[in-house]
């Protein structure tokens, strides 16, 4: 417990089976946080987190480890929306993500969209290391506010090293408390949902990226690593989602 919240946490081990698939020896869940394995493709091993209960509230803390060992290929979803709401009192919550994919090894980390709901408060971590010959899909989503309401308080930080290198670093605040202008033009510009793509590939390094617009709301920037992000805004999560998903076509899915 923290406080007055609950906690919880998951955690993934997806290992190489040496028989042409993934094994999953550690698939743990608590509480709030089910995970269960779903049917792959191939060489994939595939996990869904269900949500058991409403949250994460005011006080909670939740976690997901997941670690995706060399030749092991991983898939991650969920299986709703993540809806911050606010508990009895007045503390934050967190939801805290650490995700590590070894060299050759394989992770798509696509969970549906975080809402944040009028009166909430979360700070959400998500720290990612790759390995030099790993690759990584992640994408995030946040949607400010439920249909006709105001949002909770959000802060989301997401950091990604590659090879011990770190590649990505970077914190957005949205909502009552946050700094000055995040809903203005240089951040969000009057948008309710804000999403990235972050694309960890080898060949990456010798072909590199070119940055460009996909767009009038979302651009393709190429990191300082094997790795390209896709930062994007829309007025709604389903129009965030094509954009998203246009982008990763463009990827090469």
């Amino acid at each position: 417990m923290t406080g007055t919240g609950v906690r919880a946490v998951a955690r993934i081990v997806a290992r190489d089976d040496r028989r042409g698939g993934t094994s999953l020896p550690v698939l743990e869940g608590e509480g709030p946080l089910a995970l269960r394995r779903t049917r792959g493709s191939g060489a994939e091993a595939r996990v869904m987190v269900v949500g058991a209960m409403s949250g994460p509230l005011g006080g909670d803390l939740f976690g997901i480890e997941a670690r995706v060992e060399a030749g092991a290929r991983l898939s991650v979803g969920s299986a709703a929306a993540t809806i911050a709401l606010p508990g009895q009192g007045k503390e934050e919550a967190r939801y805290d993500v650490r995700l590590d994919v070894a060299d050759e090894g394989e992770l798509r980390w696509l969970p549906e969209q975080l809402i944040s709901a009028n009166g909430s408060d979360l700070r959400v971590r998500t720290r990612v290391d790759v390995g030099a010959a790993g690759r990584l899909v992640l994408r995030e989503e946040q949607v400010l506010g439920r249909v006709g309401e105001e949002p909770g308080r959000l802060s989301s930080r997401l950091t990604v090293r590659v090879a011990g290198k770190t590649v990505l670093d970077q914190e957005l605040v949205c909502g009552p408390g946050a700094p000055g202008g995040w809903d203005g033009p240089a951040v969000l510009a009057g948008h309710r949902a804000v999403g990235q793509l972050v694309v960890v590939r080898p060949e990456f390094a010798v072909h590199p990226m070119a940055a460009r617009m996909l767009g009038e709301c979302a651009a393709l920037t190429p990191l300082a690593g094997p790795a390209v992000l896709v930062s994007a805004v829309a007025g709604d999560a389903l129009r965030l989602r094509r954009t998203l998903d246009e982008a990763l076509g463009q990827l090469g899915g």
